[in-house]
């Protein structure tokens, strides 16, 4: 079924200022750039618009309420850029402009998890995605009595060579995801794994599927996401693994979420943009990294 959405007119009256921020990466960087628009212009009393290609990154997926600010509207404006890092700060409780353009990849719960009712309403699925998935899911319950449903987003694709290269890190590895679901397994009767990524074929090969709990999603194509996110945000639990994808899954599913820790050296760059604290929520069970092989490299 192919729904054609027409763009809802503006409702800010531009007059009056608009704050918007700048709409860039994929579902995961769009969904935390607009949970955290929403939340900093409510902090400070102004009316927040999003621009057409969050608009067409989001509305087939989620039931979201802020309005669009038309293009040739949007440049015409004469916007004051404002960056933003990767976690809330003071500052951005007192921020000025009229016409404000946030600039970053936010994806902190930070910034917006004292309204988490109102983002989880923002980003409600579409009444006929809840429909599918749960069909979806109740085929793969079949025959069983008690299910657990675990996503796991096994984040791969430009990773697996930026996270070594450029920020000294490492992925998920076989023995991280092994444990993260032998903790899932002990804890609930009935698991049963769904697993996404947009490197199935690693997936296959190290994750165990002998007990006939696992089931692989064959759809990793990152251009058409919905399918994947939908269905693991409707799991009663999550493992991710990096990403602000995987991090999405998790906040939406609630739940209990086991995520890599410590996936970088000490020195990575990386750090310069992310903090742990900021990234995962408090009551989120990480797992640490084995970063043997990164230090081996390092020193030979």
């Amino acid at each position: 079924m192919i729904i054609h959405h027409v763009h809802h007119s503006v409702n800010c009256k531009i007059n009056r200022g608009a704050w918007t921020i700048y709409s860039t990466g994929r579902l995961g960087n769009q969904m935390g750039q607009y949970a955290t628009l929403y939340s900093l212009a409510k902090l400070n009393g102004h009316k927040p618009c999003i621009l057409p290609e969050m608009y067409d990154a989001l509305v087939p997926l989620f039931n979201i309420t802020l309005p669009v600010i038309q293009e040739a509207i949007a440049l015409e404006i004469p916007w004051k850029i404002y960056n933003l890092h990767d976690w809330m700060s003071p500052r951005y409780y007192n921020i000025r402009g009229k016409y404000v353009l946030l600039h970053g990849y936010p994806c902190s719960w930070t910034f917006y998890h004292h309204i988490r009712n109102e983002i989880h309403r923002e980003f409600t699925f579409h009444d006929h995605i809840k429909q599918r998935v749960n069909n979806y899911l109740c085929k793969l319950k079949g025959e069983r009595k008690k299910v657990t449903f675990v996503g796991i987003h096994v984040r791969r694709g430009d990773y697996v060579n930026l996270m070594p290269n450029l920020w000294k890190g490492v992925l998920a590895d076989k023995a991280y995801l092994e444990k993260a679901m032998s903790y899932f397994r002990t804890k609930y009767k009935g698991c049963l794994f769904v697993v996404a990524s947009n490197g199935m074929g690693w997936c296959k090969k190290n994750i165990d599927a002998s007990k006939g709990d696992v089931h692989f999603l064959d759809n990793g194509n990152e251009k058409l996401p919905w399918k994947d996110f939908s269905i693991l945000a409707h799991c009663n639990h999550t493992i991710m693994t990096i990403g602000t994808f995987g991090y999405w899954v998790a906040y939406l599913a609630g739940g209990e979420t086991i995520y890599l820790s410590n996936f970088t050296l000490s020195e990575s760059k990386f750090l310069n943009l992310f903090r742990e604290e900021s990234a995962f929520l408090p009551e989120w069970k990480g797992i640490a990294a084995n970063l043997s092989a990164l230090i081996s490299s390092n020193h030979s």
